[in-house]
C-alpha cells in the first residue's frame, strides 16, 4: 500500500472543521517548556549507518543489566526467571505477527489463547470473568475507576494512599479530561495500612475505593471489611496487584469481596523490557461484565457442534459500539498476554504456589540480614517478596552509592514521592527467586560499609 500523505489543503480543512488554527494548537495541553520550538541541536544532522549502530551500541553499554548484578529493584516492575521456552514459543510466525481478530472466525488460535489467559486470571484474581488483557497496570486501573462511575453514575473516588504513586499519577492525568474528582493521599511509615481510615470516609457519593494489594510499601491487610462497606455505601471496591506471584501465597482480593480487580502481569512471562511493553490484567464480577472495557473472547460450538471460539464482548470503539464504548482501548497487549498465559501454563498452580513461597522465603532471609545492620530498620510486619526498609541516612544517596558498587539495592521512596522528606530515608527492597544467597551478603555488606 502506498502512502498517500495529506495536502496542505487537506490540513487546512482539518483544522478549520475542529476548530484550530495550526497543528501547534493541537498540543497547547503540553507544558511548553516540554516543548521543542526547533531541532535538537546536540544530535548531528546526518550519520552513516555504520556510525549510528556504533554509538548506539556504546549507549547501550553504559546500562546495568539485571542480570549482571545483584538485584534488588521493585516497586511495580519485578524480575522473575522466564522459561526460555516462553520467548520460543511467542516467536513462532502465527503468534508473533497475529493483531487484533478483526475477522475473529479465522483467529482461532488468537481467540483460544486470549480464551485460556483470561480463564487464568479469573481463577487468579478469585473473579468470575477477565478479559483480553490491556496496556498495563495503571492505564487498567484507570479504566476500572471509569468503569465504577459508569456503574455507580458518581465521580468521587478514593485512592488509597498505599496505591502505587505512578497509578494514582495517571489516573489524575485523565480525570483531567472527564471530571472525575480523585481524593489521594501520602503514605505514612506505619506497619497499618490505611484500610481502617478508608472505612471511615466511603460515603454515599463514593463510587469506588482503590487499594493496591500488596501496596506500595509491601503491606498487606484483609479487604473483607472494607469491601462490606464500598458494599454498604453503594460504592466497588477496585483492588490493585502489581505483583501477581503474591497471589500463589496470599488470598485472592476477589475471595475477599473486591468488585474490580486489575494489575500489572509483567512479573509472569515479561521481562522488565525498561519499562514496557507490559500486559494489563482486568477482571470482575460477573454482574458487572458489559461495563467491562476491552474484550472478552468465549467459548462456543459451531453449527457442527464443534468447540469453538468468539469475540463475546467488544465494547470498545473500533468495533460496532463507536461512541457508546466502554473504552478506547485499542490493543491487548496480545504477545505478552501470550507469555503470561505460556508461563502460567509451565508453571502451573502447585508451580506458583512453590514459586511464591520461594519469594517469600529469600524475602525473609534478607529482611532479616538487613534488620541486623547497626541503624536499620524493617518497616513491615509481613510482606511478601517486598518491604520498606527504613535507613539512618537519605536512602537516594545510599542507592546511588550502592549502585557505584554494582549492586541494585532498591527504590528510594524519596525517588517516588520527591516532595516528602518524611519519607526521604526508607527504601523499597525487593526479593524474587533470581535473588542467590550470594547478592544478599553483597548487599548486607555493602550497606553496612556506608552507613555511619
Amino acid at each position: 500500500m502506498r502512502y498517500l500523505p495529506l495536502t496542505p489543503d487537506d490540513r487546512t480543512a482539518m483544522l478549520a472543521k475542529i476548530g484550530a488554527d495550526t497543528v501547534d494548537d493541537l498540543f497547547t495541553d503540553v507544558p511548553a517548556e516540554a516543548r521543542l520550538t526547533g531541532p535538537i541541536h546536540d544530535l548531528p544532522g546526518h550519520a552513516s549507518e555504520m556510525a549510528v549502530e556504533r554509538h548506539m551500541h556504546g549507549l547501550a553499554g553504559k546500562n546495568l543489566v539485571a542480570g549482571d548484578m545483584p538485584f534488588f529493584l521493585g516497586a511495580g516492575a519485578y524480575r522473575h526467571h522466564v522459561p526460555s521456552s516462553v520467548d520460543h514459543l511467542i516467536q513462532r510466525g502465527e503468534f508473533l505477527t497475529a493483531y487484533t481478530p478483526y475477522q475473529p472466525e479465522i483467529a482461532q488460535g488468537t481467540l483460544q489463547v486470549l480464551f485460556e489467559f483470561q480463564t487464568q486470571v479469573a481463577r487468579l484474581f478469585g473473579c468470575d470473568v477477565a478479559n483480553a488483557s490491556m496496556y498495563d497496570g495503571s492505564t487498567a486501573c484507570w479504566e476500572a475507576i471509569v468503569m465504577a462511575r459508569r456503574i455507580t453514575r458518581r465521580k468521587k473516588a478514593l485512592l488509597s494512599s498505599g496505591l502505587h504513586p505512578h497509578y494514582v499519577s495517571v489516573a489524575n492525568s485523565m480525570a483531567h479530561f472527564t471530571g472525575d474528582e480523585l481524593q489521594s493521599a501520602v503514605p505514612e511509615l506505619s506497619v497499618d495500612t490505611d484500610i481502617a481510615d478508608l472505612i471511615e470516609t466511603v460515603d454515599g457519593d463514593t463510587s469506588c475505593v482503590v487499594v493496591q494489594y500488596p501496596d506500595i510499601l509491601g503491606r498487606m491487610d484483609d479487604l473483607t471489611a472494607l469491601a462490606a462497606k464500598t458494599q454498604e455505601a453503594g460504592a466497588l471496591l477496585i483492588a490493585v496487584v502489581t505483583e501477581p506471584v503474591a497471589l500463589g501465597a496470599i488470598k485472592s482480593p476477589g475471595e475477599m469481596g473486591a468488585d474490580i480487580v486489575v494489575g500489572e502481569g509483567q512479573s509472569i512471562g515479561v521481562g522488565l523490557q525498561f519499562g514496557g511493553p507490559y500486559v494489563g490484567l482486568f477482571a470482575c464480577k460477573q454482574k458487572y461484565v458489559r461495563q467491562m472495557p476491552g474484550r472478552l473472547c468465549g467459548e462456543t460450538v459451531d453449527a457442527e457442534g464443534r468447540r469453538g471460539f468468539v469475540l463475546t464482548l467488544s465494547t470498545r470503539e473500533q468495533h460496532i459500539r463507536r461512541e457508546k464504548a466502554t473504552s478506547n482501548i485499542c490493543t491487548n497487549s496480545g504477545l505478552c498476554a501470550l507469555a503470561f498465559s505460556i508461563h502460567m501454563t509451565l508453571l502451573g498452580e502447585r508451580g506458583l504456589r512453590d514459586l511464591a513461597q520461594l519469594n517469600h522465603a529469600k524475602a525473609i532471609v534478607a529482611a532479616d540480614r538487613l534488620s541486623q545492620i547497626e541503624g536499620v530498620n524493617i518497616l513491615n510486619k509481613s510482606f511478601f517478596n517486598e518491604f520498606t526498609v527504613i535507613l539512618p541516612v537519605n536512602a537516594r544517596e545510599a542507592v546511588h552509592e550502592l549502585a557505584s558498587r554494582s549492586i541494585l539495592g532498591g527504590v528510594s521512596l524519596g525517588r517516588l514521592y520527591p516532595q516528602e522528606d518524611a519519607l526521604s530515608h526508607a527504601m523499597l527492597v525487593t526479593v524474587t527467586e533470581t535473588c542467590t544467597d550470594e547478592d544478599v551478603d553483597a548487599l548486607v555488606s555493602a550497606l553496612g560499609e556506608i552507613l555511619p
